[in-house]
């Protein structure tokens, strides 16, 4: 990669950024939420707010970013106003003030990563499969803060929590003005956007990443309660958390040279067939180590592969200008749609029916999506 030609270092420092506020959301948001006394019904329908602003604020966005070709000041503002807004959860503690204050940072927290997509394929060009070893430097982040997390939630309360998230917000906005804007070259197809999504090869993949990513609700808000049920202290979660975010860098340091080699479809196949497994040995051998650490090493695949495949496959759709708005449908449709409906039927049966259920309802999700894409997607040129 030409550094000289890609702010290589700046585009990645969003990324690091971005995902260790993710790093601290996903795995210790349910935790704090439990910590303020809130049973699991209630922590499912809270942690589902952030996800499903995913269904609207994207696309919102990434609208606004392709009429004006300005996406990089939308993200500035949008980042500031994500941290300013989630000041607000210090304030007051009661559900609906605390659901309000989701609510509003989510809204413009879930308006940067899809438009930032975007910018770091513009600044790549002919080197668009060069994605991962960019994209790598969040799950670094995201390594990072959840070890970091696991040790100071030894030390402190689970009131730290929103503190971290805050700082994690305030580099975010700051990496945001280190980044140059990056137009995308302008196309001669202006044909309405509805007309690449009703192909019915776009319907699938998109209703495939409904699926995987609604597998994905069980993990994202009860794993860390789940293991902490077990007995597992925070440390080991933490470090769970971890290995399975460094199999994904590792995947990510290898997708330029797989995804060409492979293609979409086979990786697509592979990827929902061992995330099916992955789900299965967390729900029902959750109670031996080993297990765990060889289902989180599957992240490599449920994570890694299946997004550095997806963003190919946008990029590949959605062309010029609908460019910002086809990552947008991928983030509204998978981690919008798909992990608010997770979210909920976690929320909603896990203290009644318990963690094999929902893992077996995960495994459910991830066998139908192996099934679209083994029907309707058929292999085609890789843009990663």
């Amino acid at each position: 990669m030409n550094n000289s030609a890609v702010p290589y270092w700046r585009l990645s420092s969003f990324y690091f950024f971005y995902f260790a506020s993710l790093g601290v959301l996903v795995p210790y948001w349910s935790p704090y939420l439990k910590s303020l006394g809130y049973n699991s019904l209630t922590i499912g329908s809270l942690v589902a707010i952030l996800p499903a602003t995913k269904l609207v604020a994207p696309y919102i966005w990434g609208a606004l970013a392709d009429h004006t070709r300005r996406s990089m000041l939308i993200i500035r503002v949008t980042s500031i106003l994500a941290l300013l807004s989630f000041a607000l959860v210090f304030v007051d503690q009661q559900l609906w003030w605390l659901a309000f204050a989701m609510l509003l940072f989510s809204f413009f927290w879930n308006a940067t990563l899809p438009q930032f997509e975007a910018i770091t394929l513009n600044h790549l060009g002919n080197d668009a499969h060069r994605y991962s070893m960019i994209r790598l430097w969040g799950s670094l982040g995201f390594i990072v803060i959840v070890v970091l997390m696991g040790s100071l939630l030894e030390k402190y309360s689970a009131g730290i929590i929103p503190l971290v998230v805050l700082l994690t917000f305030a580099f975010i906005s700051l990496s945001s003005f280190t980044v140059p804007e990056k137009l995308n070259t302008p196309h001669s197809d202006h044909a309405p956007i509805w007309q690449v999504i009703k192909q019915p090869k776009v319907m699938a993949f998109l209703a495939v990443c409904f699926l995987m990513l609604c597998s994905h609700g069980p993990y994202y808000t009860f794993y860390t309660i789940y293991l902490a049920d077990l007995g597992y202290g925070s440390n080991m979660i933490g470090v769970l958390w971890a290995v399975g975010v460094m199999a994904e860098v590792a995947i990510f340091m290898m997708m330029h040279r797989l995804l060409p080699l492979y293609g979409a479809r086979r990786l697509l196949l592979v990827t929902l067939l061992l995330t099916t497994l992955r789900w299965l040995l967390i729900g029902f051998f959750a109670d031996e180590l080993s297990v765990l650490f060889f289902a989180q090493l599957l992240h490599a695949f449920s994570f890694g592969v299946f997004h550095s495949v997806g963003i190919s496959l946008v990029h590949e759709y959605f062309t010029g200008s609908h460019q910002g708005r086809g990552q947008a449908l991928y983030s509204s449709t998978s981690y919008g749609a798909g992990v608010a409906v997770g979210t909920l039927v976690s929320g909603m049966v896990w203290d009644r029916w318990g963690a094999g259920f929902l893992f077996s309802f995960a495994a459910c999700c991830t066998l139908v999506a192996a099934a679209i894409v083994w029907r309707y997607i058929q292999p085609a040129r890789s843009s990663l």
